[in-house]
């Protein structure tokens, strides 16, 4: 195990139930000294009692050691809320509905943050019958690929799953869908409203690099 609880998580977490030293010691069955020492960065709890402490707050263990702790009135059964974590190790791809403490070869994934689609990433979007029909401009190989495609509705998730030297494409039902994600192995995670990405035509994603050069250009000339 290459993390542990902190003496400031505990505290955090105790001020947070407003549980005084004494109060969480016995529920503990140690000495409110005992809680002081862990809480001043003199000493750590026995790894027995680390799910005596996790249930004394109402946590997991998980999100004890992570530091992070899940509030389920966040989530809401709302699927917008989606975070997608991806292992740096194996490649898994695990989804969750709004905050939580995800672990994978030993290592705590963060969420990913979704940036907006770009000339590097470009994604077409076609409506054909009760289908959304998604391509994405982009190379295959087994270096540089994109790894899933997702589709997301208030209350549903379609997951493609892709592979490296196939097709960057895919069908999901509409049902809904409200925003469609992708993943990038060396770029990361993007996401785009169907709306906007139905129909769209290469102009869409102008020459990002010459646009710059003529709003330079004319920033010199105008001011």
């Amino acid at each position: 195990m290459n993390q542990y609880v902190t003496g400031t998580v505990i505290r955090e977490l105790r001020e947070k139930n407003k549980m005084t030293q004494l109060q969480l010691a016995e529920k503990l069955g140690v000495s409110d000294k005992c809680v002081s020492k862990w809480e001043n960065l003199r000493g750590l709890p026995d790894i027995t009692l680390l799910e005596p402490i996790a249930n004394a707050f109402g946590i997991s263990v998980t999100e004890l050691i992570s530091g992070n702790t899940v509030h389920n009135a966040n989530v809401s059964a709302n699927m917008l809320r989606s975070k997608f974590y991806v292992c740096p190790v194996c490649g898994n791809v695990i989804h969750s509905m709004g905050e939580a403490a995800i672990h994978c070869h030993g290592i705590q994934l963060m969420p990913l943050d979704a940036e907006p689609t770009d000339e590097d990433h470009m994604i077409f979007i076609e409506r054909v019958e009760d289908e959304y029909y998604v391509r994405i401009d982009h190379s295959m190989t087994k270096a540089h690929y994109i790894s899933f495609v997702a589709a997301v509705s208030s209350d549903d998730m379609q997951m493609v799953k892709l592979y490296p030297e196939g097709n960057a494409e895919t069908r999901f039902r509409i049902r809904g869908v409200r925003k469609i994600f992708f993943y990038c192995n060396r770029d990361g995670l993007f996401s785009i409203d169907p709306v906007k990405g139905i129909d769209d035509k290469e102009s869409g994603y102008d020459n990002a690099q010459e646009r710059r050069e003529l709003e330079m250009a004319a920033k010199m000339l105008f001011g």
